[in-house]
């Protein structure tokens, strides 16, 4: 029976520090970091994440800035609201929340936010940064992912890592992240499934992470005895919320695994609180 890799229990140590900082911050500006959320439409999982981030700022003394606007809003309406958080002196960070309706191309709101705000870290200087081995803003999503499996205390050198996604906050971030741990990385995606190869790649994971929005679509029973078992997925199925993953089997199989919800998400709030402080140092010259 695999242990449960909870994000809440992760959070302490690292709640402590970001309350020093933000302290420390607001002696030296006489202001407290400030968030700016834009929100789309009403999906469920997105409210959910946006309930975290605005109870987690409070909590730290930052200041959560939640501009919601309705499904029908246009791609020009929210370029319009990035462009004025951008100038706005007093808004340190900036998250758009994804994904947008269909009809919002998602890479063009998120890029457009200024690099220095953004705190999601998927503007393309801050990702290529990332490539580099030299962040200033890891993606949020990955950056909880690769605290969850560095909780494990397993060494990944050598290992097989499979990433079942790639988006530019989970998927394609992380396998930079996971290299610089050396084990040997695998991504898939819809053309892995469409080829009939995601079962045997998923087998072959001796770390297997999930980031597709598809509700048990990995099957528990291809879980590889012993894996360390990461599900980003968060997907409504009736009143329930459920994981990529087939929870009971892998549980039986995986030597480690997170729960959805409680897994990533409540740890991923911290790490794009992280971000922000970050970003507002940044922003007014305070090293360290």
């Amino acid at each position: 029976m695999a242990t449960l890799l909870q994000g809440k229990q992760l959070t302490g140590k690292i709640k402590a520090t970001l309350e020093a900082d933000i302290k420390e911050f607001a002696q030296r500006t006489g202001s407290a970091p400030v968030l700016a959320s834009i929100e789309v439409g009403d999906n469920k999982g997105v409210g959910i994440y946006t309930s975290m981030q605005k109870k987690a700022a409070e909590g730290l003394g930052i200041e959560y800035r939640l501009k919601h606007f309705t499904g029908s809003t246009t791609e020009k309406e929210l370029i319009g609201q990035v462009k004025q958080l951008n100038s706005d002196d007093s808004v340190n960070g900036i998250i758009v929340q994804l994904p947008c309706p269909a009809h919002i191309d998602d890479r063009k709101i998120s890029q457009g936010i200024r690099v220095d705000k953004d705190v999601e870290g998927i503007h393309p200087e801050n990702l290529g940064k990332l490539l580099l081995g030299q962040a200033r803003f890891i993606p949020c999503t990955a950056a909880a992912v690769m605290e969850l499996i560095n909780a494990t205390g397993i060494d990944l050198s050598g290992k097989n890592a499979v990433i079942v996604g790639r988006s530019e906050i989970v998927g394609k971030p992380l396998i930079f992240l996971l290299l610089e741990k050396s084990p040997t990385v695998t991504i898939c995606h819809s053309g892995t499934s469409k080829a009939g190869k995601l079962e045997e790649f998923v087998r072959s994971a001796d770390i297997l992470v999930a980031a597709i929005g598809r509700p048990a679509l990995i099957k528990g029973s291809w879980i590889k005895e012993g894996a360390i078992v990461i599900d980003v997925g968060i997907n409504q199925v009736g009143d329930t919320l459920i994981g990529d993953i087939e929870f009971s089997t892998a549980m039986t199989r995986a030597s480690f695994i997170t729960p959805v919800p409680g897994g990533v998400g409540p740890l991923t709030v911290f790490m794009l609180m992280r971000n922000l402080i970050n970003a507002a140092k940044l922003q007014k010259g305070i090293s360290g």
